[in-house]
């Protein structure tokens, strides 16, 4: 049975970061693009240490510099998390979910729009 990717809130803003970022990072390059947080660098080393140890992330030492970057793509996550939610919340009704996002004035008319286009109906 494949593990699944389980990090934390935290571990995921982090993550965030190096995904928007597009090339490997060092501790003080995560921490300079957590802008709204106060964490300090040994905070943002601990999570990406955990995170390595989860398989989410690798790091790669280059001139006595530890540069991290992604191993999770973002897709596969959202997807995987996606499931779990729809399966916890919704019963494995995806269709459960889209009426709760509809009912719950989360859609608008075009977004609507737009997933009539995006699946030609």
């Amino acid at each position: 049975m494949e593990e699944k990717m389980k990090i934390s809130e935290a571990e995921l803003e982090v993550l965030q970061v190096l995904w928007e970022a597009e090339e490997p990072l060092k501790i003080q390059d995560v921490c300079d693009r957590l802008e709204n947080k106060k964490w300090k660098y040994n905070t943002v080393g601990t999570l990406l240490l955990r995170m390595a140890e989860k398989g989410a992330v690798v790091s790669e030492k280059k001139n006595r510099i530890i540069y991290y970057r992604p191993v999770w793509e973002r897709e596969a996550y959202q997807k995987e998390q996606t499931e779990t939610l729809i399966d916890k919340l919704y019963h494995g009704s995806a269709k459960e979910l889209a009426v709760s996002l509809f009912q719950g004035g989360n859609m608008t008319k075009e977004d609507l729009e737009d997933i009539r286009k995006m699946f030609d109906l």
